[in-house]
């Protein structure tokens, strides 16, 4: 049982006797901050949530998506994913859940039933939960898990979006300031300041904020540009330990297969080097709040099984790097419908069947941007716009965020923002005229025991986890 809240002590985060803990586990991802492809949906959380609403009314609204909150993390997965040695779960939310932009600063206590009740089982079982913000009022980045219905981070340009979250902080740090079991908060979730110089300060404000609350609780702070960038760093700040994500694209289906070769492996070892140069050079512990490859379906994949065992030697290379560097680590994802997840929905749940038909489309046309697949049809219709618009303005590519280029700007603006949300009342439309008991099924298609278990990502996963354990405790 923890008796006293974590610490950061130099370059280690250690408990109340100076003992070393290191975290080691995954985000609870899609859950309390929805991602279209954790669950299926196109477009973006709000959207799918409205066009739900309209489509089953509130009552049912509300019924079902109670249940699939209590169904999606339930005791048997807190239980399962203590077995594997794993001693974290990043927790992400919506603000959406704890405040409505038409009724600012007036606190939904009902948004925290499940929160709270996350938190407690994995308290039960010595589970330490790192709170993550992942959407904030404006949206911190132009991307989908801001749940932002645009291409635009409003959130840094807008003092208002920027003072409604740190009053929500403060609201939070009130309630879980003397839970030992809480690693801390994690306030903004890969943010993407243009100025750069903007997050930097801001944490320098919520930093205080909190700490007129809860003096006691670490920080988690992600770098900017996707936690990848610390270009308007220049000091750090008490108690807090600073997050990089790092994700490769040899773990997707557009990026380089991972054949093991001494230069792919260097290439991931100087990705990660770079990211946490920041840290080191500082002397701080060192958090990878993200990361993880994509895994290939041998439904839809003839050779899913050889694609899979590169992703997992790929997963291998980045783990052994991350014990070289003991650091703290949080893959992406613990749950979800089949392509990322520790564990996943079976391929004939309820769920999965409903919704197979509308998941082939999205990936036809190419509607999520994660694990998106080749497509003829789409890259036809996006090749030539996109060699137009690098022809006319050759500088166009180099706007931020500088690692998108102009189809990534342009898959994000266009085929994932507008076309994706012209969807979202056709995925509505498959529960209409559901009644309580069917849509209650097709909730409990995400209960661990109806899951299915990917096997060989856990196996690593639990392996590194054990070995730095008992490691720290020699």
């Amino acid at each position: 049982m923890a008796s006293s809240i974590l610490k950061v002590d130099g370059e280690r985060v250690v408990d109340a006797n100076g003992k070393t803990v290191v975290l080691r586990g995954a985000g609870l991802g899609g859950w309390m901050n929805m991602e279209n492809f954790v669950t299926g949906f196109p477009a973006h959380e709000s959207q799918h949530r409205q066009a739900m609403l309209e489509v089953l009314g509130k009552e049912k609204y509300d019924f079902f998506f109670d249940k699939w909150l209590e169904y999606f993390f339930t005791e048997a997965d807190a239980e399962f994913f203590s077995g594997l040695g794993l001693n974290c779960l990043r927790v992400p939310f919506n603000y959406r859940h704890l405040e409505d932009d038409m009724n600012p600063r007036v606190l939904k206590e009902e948004g925290f039933k499940h929160l709270d009740r996350v938190v407690d089982l994995c308290g039960k079982y010595q589970i330490y939960t790192i709170l993550d913000l992942h959407t904030v009022p404006g949206g911190q980045n132009p991307d989908w898990h801001s749940d932002n219905p645009s291409n635009y981070a409003a959130f840094w340009d807008y003092k208002d979006h920027q003072d409604r979250t740190v009053w929500l902080w403060e609201k939070t740090a009130h309630r879980y300031k003397s839970n030992p079991w809480i690693a801390g908060y994690n306030p903004i979730n890969e943010p993407c300041d243009r100025e750069h110089s903007r997050l930097p300060a801001f944490y320098d404000r919520i930093e205080q904020a909190i700490r007129r609350i809860d003096p006691n609780h670490i920080l988690w702070l992600d770098g900017n540009t996707f936690a990848m960038e610390w270009k308007a760093f220049n000091h750090t700040l008490p108690n807090c330990v600073y997050a990089l994500h790092d994700y490769s694209t040899m773990g997707f289906p557009t990026g380089e297969r991972f054949k093991n070769t001494p230069e792919q492996c260097h290439q991931l070892e100087r990705q990660f080097k770079r990211k946490a140069e920041f840290m080191s050079t500082h002397q701080t512990p060192i958090y990878n709040g993200e990361f993880g490859p994509v895994y290939a379906s041998p439904h839809l994949e003839p050779d899913a099984d050889t694609i899979n065992s590169e992703r997992y030697n790929l997963l291998a290379e980045q783990l052994r790097i991350y014990d070289q560097h003991r650091i703290h680590w949080c893959i992406w994802l613990y749950k979800d419908i089949g392509l990322q997840g520790m564990i996943h929905t079976h391929v004939n749940s309820h769920w999965n069947k409903k919704i197979q038909t509308f998941l082939d489309k999205k990936r036809h046309l190419q509607l999520d941007a994660w694990g998106k697949h080749p497509s003829p049809e789409a890259e036809a219709a996006l090749n030539p716009l996109v060699k137009w618009i690098d022809d006319v303005s050759p500088s166009a590519k180099n706007q931020y965020p500088t690692p998108w280029m102009t189809e990534r700007q342009v898959l994000r603006a266009v085929m994932q923002t507008f076309l994706a949300n012209s969807f979202s009342r056709e995925f509505a439309e498959l529960f209409r005229g559901m009644e309580s008991e069917e849509l209650e099924e097709l909730a409990r298609s995400f209960l661990f025991e109806k899951c299915v278990q990917r096997e060989g990502l856990n196996r690593a996963l639990s392996g590194h986890a054990r070995a730095v354990a008992q490691t720290e405790s020699a």
